[in-house]
């Protein structure tokens, strides 16, 4: 596996989350050395943590947050880790911050990998035109209506952006995940 020590990862969710969307990627660069900081924004955290689902309805696990995406910079971090959920990415996109700080990370190069519906973030950030990607089927229209090229594949990499469609790519997701943020 890739060596990921010394960097430092965030990782952007609200209320809504697909647990094991947040869990397993996080877990997967935090194994390889990683430093992870879960950010949020203030709509999408309640009593200082966000509320995770599963299947993409049923409440599951809170999860402290480390910070609002409002209050820290984009140059403090070497990747983006964006997971899904229909509500995290629908509560994200409608925040200023947010959508400036992954659009800061698309703008710079930086590694960005999103799941499931996760590029709708991307999307509203105004990032997607010209990329190939894959997702969650139900936004594919959205995507491909942003400018995107979608495909239906387990994992897509287009130069700094990974994404995958749903939990069942996970594992393929994680390697990709960790090796682009490695740097290959």
């Amino acid at each position: 596996m890739a060596e990921l020590t010394g960097k430092r990862i965030a990782v952007l969710a609200a209320k809504g989350v697909e647990q094991v969307e947040l869990v397993e990627p996080r877990k997967a660069v935090e194994a390889a050395g990683a430093t992870t900081h879960l950010l949020s924004v203030p709509d999408g955290v309640e009593a200082g943590a966000v509320q995770a689902v599963e299947g993409d309805i049923h409440p599951s696990t809170t999860f402290p947050v480390d910070g609002l995406v409002g209050d820290v910079s984009p140059d403090d971090y070497d990747g983006l880790l964006l997971p899904g959920g229909a509500v995290n990415p629908d509560t994200l996109r409608q925040d200023d911050d947010a959508l400036a700080f992954v659009r800061a990370f698309m703008d710079a190069g930086k590694p960005v990998a999103a799941i499931c519906h996760a590029p709708w973030t991307l999307l509203e950030a105004g990032t997607l035109a010209g990329r190939t990607l894959t997702s969650y089927p139900s936004i594919r229209g959205d995507l491909r209506r942003g400018g995107a090229t979608v495909v239906d594949q387990e994992v897509c990499v287009d130069g700094n952006l990974v994404t995958s469609r749903d939990p069942d790519d996970i594992p393929a997701f994680n390697e990709a995940v960790v090796r682009l943020f490695a740097g290959g």
